[in-house]
C-alpha cells in the first residue's frame, strides 16, 4: 500500500526513467549497443535521488530483475552491505544458501579471534608414532643389509607439529581484507546463479556520499573482478551528493553512466503542485520562490495545502520554513505530535514510534510510513535527512527541556529493552550481538542528547569497548557521537568526533582510535584498564606479541580486577612459550571469573603445550561444560587426546568441533591427521583432501596427506603433495626435508641427499635433516658420510638416541662393530624401552660371533615387543649359529605360526630346515620363496637373491656370475659377513649345496683376500 501510494505522488523525472527503462530493453552481451552496467545518480540533498532510486527499482522488476539498495542507515562496512544486498536479493529469489555459509563462517572467525591459538612446542606423542614406511619388499634375509632403522620419531614429527600449529595460529589472526575477499567471492558466485535465472540483478548504493569511505574500494575491486567474474547482466547503481573521485575511478570513469539531477524546473514544480490539488496562483508563485525547485521542499509545501501566499513564509532557513509549515499545516494534533516526536529516533520501527509519540500516537504507525520523508527497507524506517535536521534544530531550540525530558525516556527505554537482551545474553556475548548493540547505542545517542555535559565521558568509556570489536562497530559508534553532537550543536561532542573520525581513517583504526580515547583525562581507572586491554589485543592480532605483553601489563596495573585482561595477557605469555606464567595468569582470570570458558580453554592449551596432558584434559573438559559450542576448544582436546595416542577419542572430539562449524577446514585436517596416524591412511587422505578444499592454503594439511600417501606406499602423490606445500612455505625446511624423506624411502637417495641439504640450507640446526641425510648415505653405501653427519646431528643434540643408534648401525655395516656396540649401547642409556637398538645390538654381537650376548639383546628386545619378527628370526638364526638347534626351531616355529606372512621368517625356517639335512624335503618351498614371493627394490638386494637363488633352485652351477654380481654391488662390510655367516651353514651340507656354498665362500673371501 505505502509504494502504491509513492508511485501515485511520483511526479517529473521522466528523463530519467525512460534512461533506465531503455537500459533494460538492451542485451547485455552485445557487442555494437551493450545496456549501461554502471550509473551514478547525483545531487544536492533534497533533489530526489532516493525517490528515484526506488523508481527505478520497480521498473526493473517489471523488467524481470530482482533489486536491492543500500544506504548510511543500513551498513556500516562491507560484511554488512554484503549481508542486506543478500537478504532483499533472497526475499525475491529464493535463499542465497553458499553466500549464508560463508557469512556464518566468517562470522565464527571473527568471534574466533577471541579465541586462544596454538604455537610451536614439542613434538605431540601421537606425530612421533609413525614415519617410517616399508622400504619396499619385505627384507628377504634379516640383517642382510636391507634391514634398516625406524625413521626418527622426534624431530620429523616436531616438523609437521610446526607446520600444523603456525597455520593454525595464523588463521584466526588474519582479518580485515582476507575475510572480506571470501564473503565477496561467495557473493558474486551467488549473483552469478541468480543472473542465470533473471534477466537483470540491480545493486542500488544511496548515500553514496556517506558509504563511499567504506565501499568505494571494495566496489572498485568487485567491478574490477577481484573476487571473480561479475556477470554482464548485472547493474550496479550510485546516489550520492558529490562526483566520483578522479583520481580511484579513472579506469572506470568512460564505463559510469552519469545522471545529474537538478532541481524541478518550473514546469515539474507546477505538475507536482497541480496533482497534490494546490492551484491558487499566489500560493504556487511563493512555493516556486520558497522552494527554489528542491523536490523535497515542493512534496512538503504541497502536502500542507496552502490557501493563500501568506500561508508560505518566506523568512528564514528554506528548508527549516518548510518543514516548520508542513507540520503546522497538519491538522490532526495527535499527527502533529507523532511527526515530532519521532524525529528524534535516529531509526524507527513500531515499538520505538510507540515508545516516542506515546499513547495518543496509537494507530498513526502506518499513516507514518506513508508520508514522503520516511523511507527504509526491513524492519527500520528513518525520516529523510534534510527533514530530520529541521525538525531537530526546532525541537531543540524551542524546547530545551523538553527536548531533555524527551530523550531521556528514549533512553530509558531502550535500556530495558538492552536489559532484557542480557537476561538470555552471556556477557562476553553482548557486544557480538546486533540487536544489544542497537539498543546500547540508541541508548547513548539519546543519553548524549538529553545531557551533552555529564554523558560524553559515559559515551567515550562505551567507544572504548566498540574499539575493540570490528571496525564496522566502531564506526557505527563514531558516527553516532558524530550525529549526537550535531544534533545538540555541543562543541566538546562534535571535537571528539571529529578526533574519532579521523582515527578510523588509519591502517589500525581501533589501535588509533584507542590512543586518542586515553587522552580524556577523565577516564576511569577501569576504563583505562580496558583501553590497554584491546589495544594488547590488537597488537596481539598483528602478531605484536611483545608489545602486545606489555599492554596488557599496563591494563593490570590499572586494574587488577580486569579479567579479561589476566586472561590475554595469558594467552599471549603461552603464545610466546612461557607456560606456567600463563598457567599463573589464567588461574588468576578464573579466580575472578570462574565462568570464564575462554580462560579455561586457553589455560587447557597451556597446560598442552606444557606436557601436562591430564591438566589440559580437565580444563578443556571444564570449558566445554560451561559452553559446548567452542570448537577450537573441542579441536584442542581433540589434540590432546591425539597426543596420546587416543585416536579414536581424539577424532570424537574433532568430529564434534565439524558440527558445530562444518567449514572449519583445522578440525577436519586434524583429523585426517589421527586417522593417518592410526594407520587409516585412505580416511586421513578422504578429510585432508576435503580440509584443503575449503582452505588451499593448509600447507601441513598438504604435508600430512604426503605423509599419508607414503605410508601407503604412492611415493610419486606424497612428492606432489610435499612439493606442493612447499610452494606454498617455500623457506620452511620442514616440507623439504620430507621429500627428501619420501625419496629416500623410494630409494633415490640422490634426490633425497639433495632436498636433505637444501633443508640444512634453510635450517643448519635441523638435527633430523642431518641425521636422515645420514641414514641416506648409509643406505647408498657411503658410510662414511653417514657417520659424519649422524656425528653432526648428535652435537646439536647429544640425547638424540635415534641417531646415535643409526650412527652404531652405520659402524656395524662398516664392520667395525665395536664402535657399533658401544653407540647402540648409548642410544639404549637414553631409552631402554628402543627395542630396535637392543635388536641390532644383538645383530652386532652377532656378526662378531658373540651368539650368547646377541641371544641375550634379542630376547630384551622381544620381552619389550613380543610381536617384533625381524627380533625372533634374528634370535632363531644365532641359536641356530650357536649350534642351540632345539631353541632355535622353537623360535622359528613360533615366528613361522605367528608372522605366516613374513619372508625373514620363511627364510630362516627353510636354513634350520636345510642344515639339518632335510634340504630335498623342502627344495619346492625354497624354489616358490625365491622365485614367487619377493620384489627386490634395488640392484644389491636383487643381486643377494641371483645368489641364492644360484645356490639353492638353479639346475645350472651359475654360482661365479652370481657371487661377481653381488661383490660388484659393493656390498658392506656386515653384508658380507651375513652372507658368508650363511655360506659357512650352508657348506656343511651334504651334495652339491654344499658344493656350491663352499665355491662361493671361497670366491667371497678370495676377493676380500685381494
Amino acid at each position: 500500500m505505502i509504494r502504491q501510494r509513492a508511485k501515485a505522488r511520483f511526479v517529473g523525472r521522466r528523463a530519467q526513467l525512460a534512461l533506465f527503462a531503455e537500459n533494460l530493453s538492451k542485451d547485455p552481451l552485445s557487442e555494437e549497443d551493450p545496456a549501461d552496467f554502471l550509473f551514478h545518480v547525483r545531487g544536492v540533498g533534497g533533489v530526489g535521488k532516493s525517490t528515484l532510486l526506488r523508481q527505478w527499482q520497480e521498473v526493473a522488476r517489471r523488467a524481470d530483475a530482482v533489486t536491492a539498495v543500500v544506504d548510511e542507515n543500513d551498513v556500516h562496512g562491507v560484511q554488512q552491505a554484503l549481508v542486506e544486498l543478500a537478504r532483499q536479493l533472497a526475499e525475491q529469489a529464493g535463499p542465497c544458501k553458499e553466500f549464508d555459509k560463508a557469512v556464518e563462517q566468517l562470522r565464527r572467525e571473527q568471534a574466533a579471534q577471541a579465541e586462544p591459538m596454538p604455537v610451536e612446542g614439542e613434538a605431540s606423542v601421537s606425530s612421533r608414532v609413525v614415519t617410517q614406511a616399508a622400504l619396499g619388499a619385505v627384507s628377504l634375509i634379516p640383517g642382510a643389509g636391507v634391514v634398516t632403522a625406524m625413521a626418527n620419531p622426534d624431530a620429523a614429527a616436531q616438523g609437521l607439529d610446526r607446520l600444523r600449529s603456525a597455520s593454525r595460529s595464523r588463521a584466526p589472526r588474519r582479518g580485515g581484507r582476507g575475510d572480506e575477499a571470501g564473503l565477496s567471492r561467495a557473493f558474486v558466485g551467488e549473483l552469478e546463479r541468480l543472473c542465470r535465472r533473471q534477466r537483470w540483478v540491480v545493486l542500488c548504493f544511496d548515500t553514496w556520499e556517506q558509504t563511499a569511505q567504506y565501499l568505494d574500494g571494495w566496489l572498485l575491486r568487485l567491478l574490477g573482478e577481484e573476487f571473480g567474474p561479475v556477470p554482464a547482466n548485472v547493474i550496479v547503481v550510485l546516489a550520492g551528493r558529490d562526483r566520483l573521485s578522479e583520481r580511484e575511478w579513472a579506469l572506470l570513469r568512460d564505463q559510469v553512466a552519469d545522471v545529474p539531477l537538478e532541481v524541478f524546473t518550473e514546469g515539474e514544480t507546477r505538475a507536482l503542485l497541480s496533482s497534490r490539488g494546490v492551484a491558487d496562483p499566489g500560493v504556487v508563485e511563493a512555493v516556486l520562490q520558497l522552494s527554489m525547485g528542491l523536490p523535497l521542499l515542493v512534496e512538503l509545501l504541497a502536502l500542507a495545502r496552502p490557501r493563500t501566499a501568506e500561508d508560505v513564509d518566506v523568512g528564514g532557513n528554506l528548508a527549516d520554513v518548510a518543514v516548520e509549515r508542513f507540520v503546522q499545516w497538519i491538522t490532526d494534533p495527535e499527527k502533529r505530535e507523532a511527526v515530532r516526536a519521532c524525529a528524534l529516533p535516529l531509526q524507527l520501527n513500531e515499538d520505538v514510534f510507540t515508545a516516542a509519540a506515546g499513547p495518543s500516537g496509537a494507530g498513526l504507525w502506518e499513516w507514518l510510513c506513508g508520508q514522503p520523508y520516511v523511507s527504509g527497507r526491513g524492519d527500520f524506517k528513518h525520516y529523510h535527512a534534510v527533514v530530520r535536521a529541521s525538525m531537530i534544530r526546532q525541537h531543540h531550540a524551542h524546547s530545551p527541556q523538553g527536548w531533555a525530558a524527551a530523550h531521556l525516556r528514549l533512553a530509558d527505554t531502550h535500556a530495558t529493552w538492552r536489559t532484557a537482551v542480557e537476561e538470555r545474553l552471556p556477557e562476553a556475548k553482548r557486544w557480538m550481538d546486533a540487536e544489544w548493540r542497537r539498543h546500547h547505542l540508541d541508548e547513548t545517542y539519546h543519553r548524549l542528547c538529553a545531557q551533552p555535559g555529564t554523558q560524553l565521558t559515559a559515551a567515550l568509556e562505551q567507544v572504548v569497548h566498540a574499539a575493540g570489536q570490528e571496525t564496522a562497530v566502531l564506526r557505527q559508534w563514531i558516527e553516532t557521537l558524530e550525529q549526537a553532537g550535531q544534533d545538540t550543536a555541543d562543541p566538546a561532542l562534535l571535537a571528539w568526533a571529529e578526533r574519532l573520525r579521523g582515527a578510523l581513517s588509519g591502517t589500525e583504526p581501533g589501535l588509533t582510535c584507542l590512543g586518542v580515547l586515553l587522552s580524556h583525562n577523565q577516564l576511569s581507572s577501569e576504563s583505562r584498564s580496558w583501553v590497554y586491554t584491546y589495544r594488547g589485543i590488537h597488537l596481539y592480532r598483528g602478531d605484536q606479541d611483545v608489545e602486545a605483553l606489555a599492554e596488557f601489563d599496563r591494563a593490570i596495573a590499572h586494574d587488577s580486577r580486569n579479567a579479561a585482561a589476566w586472561a590475554r595477557r595469558g594467552e599471549n605469555h603461552r603464545l610466546l612459550g612461557t607456560y606456567d606464567q600463563a598457567v599463573a595468569d589464567l588461574t588468576a582470570a578464573l579466580d575472578l571469573d570462574p565462568t570464564d570458558a575462554w580462560a579455561l580453554g586457553s589455560r587447557g592449551q597451556a597446560h598442552q603445550q606444557a606436557g601436562r596432558g591430564q591438566e589440559a584434559l580437565t580444563d578443556l573438559t571444564a570449558a566445554l561444560e560451561l559452553d559446548p559450542t567452542l570448537d577450537w576448544v573441542l579441536g584442542s582436546r581433540g589434540e590432546v587426546h591425539e597426543q596420546a595416542g587416543r585416536y579414536d577419542q581424539a577424532i570424537t572430539d574433532y568430529t564434534a568441533a565439524l558440527e558445530v562449524n562444518p567449514t572449519y577446514a583445522w578440525p577436519l585436517a586434524a583429523r585426517g591427521e589421527a586417522h593417518r596416524q592410526a594407520g587409516r591412511y585412505d580416511q586421513a587422505i578422504t578429510d585432508l583432501t576435503t580440509a584443503l578444499e575449503l582452505d588451499p592454503t593448509l600447507s601441513w594439511a598438504l604435508g600430512s596427506r604426503g605423509q599419508a600417501h607414503r605410508q601407503a606406499g604412492r611415493y610419486d602423490q606424497a612428492i606432489t603433495d610435499l612439493t606442493a606445500a612447499l610452494e606454498l612455505d617455500p623457506t620452511n625446511a620442514w616440507p623439504l626435508s620430507q621429500r627428501g624423506e619420501t625419496h629416500r624411502l623410494a630409494r633415490r637417495y640422490d634426490q633425497a641427499i639433495t632436498d636433505y641439504t637444501a633443508a640444512l640450507e634453510l635450517d643448519p640446526t635441523y638435527a633430523w635433516a642431518l641425521a636422515t641425510r645420514g641414514q641416506a648415505h648409509r643406505q647408498a653405501g657411503r658410510y662414511n658420510e653417514a657417520i659424519t653427519d649422524l656425528t653432526a646431528a648428535l652435537e646439536l643434540d647429544p640425547t638424540y638416541a635415534w641417531a646415535l643408534a643409526t650412527r652404531g648401525e652405520t659402524h656395524e655395516l662398516a664392520g667395525r662393530y665395536n664402535e657399533a656396540i658401544t653407540d647402540l649401547t648409548a642410544a639404549l642409556e637414553l631409552d631402554p624401552t628402543y627395542a630396535w637398538a637392543l635388536a641390532t645390538r644383538g645383530q652386532a654381537h652377532q656378526l662378531a660371533g658373540r651368539y650368547n650376548e646377541a641371544i641375550t639383546d634379542y630376547t630384551a628386545a622381544l620381552e619389550l615387543d613380543p610381536t617384533y619378527a625381524w627380533a625372533l628370526a634374528s634370535r632363531s638364526q644365532a641359536h641356530r649359529q650357536a649350534g642351540h638347534r632345539e631353541e632355535a626351531r622353537m623360535d622359528v616355529e613360533q615366528a613361522a605360526e605367528a608372522h605366516p606372512d613374513d619372508l625373514g621368517c620363511a627364510f630362516e625356517k627353510l636354513m634350520l630346515e636345510t642344515v639339518e639335512g632335510r634340504f630335498e624335503t623342502f627344495r619346492e618351498q625354497w624354489r616358490q620363496l625365491l622365485t614367487s614371493s619377493v620384489s627386490p627394490q634395488d640392484e644389491p638386494e636383487a643381486s643377494l637373491l641371483r645368489l641364492f637363488q644360484a645356490l639353492l633352485i638353479e639346475p645350472a652351477n651359475g654360482v661365479p656370475e652370481a657371487t661377481a654380481g653381488m661383490l660388484a654391488t659393493h656390498p658392506g662390510a656386515a653384508d658380507i659377513a651375513e652372507v658368508v655367516g650363511y655360506l659357512t651353514e650352508l657348506a656343511l651340507v651334504e651334495g652339491e649345496v654344499g658344493e656350491r656354498a663352499r665355491q662361493c665362500h671361497g670366491l667371497i673371501v678370495g676377493r676380500a683376500s685381494s
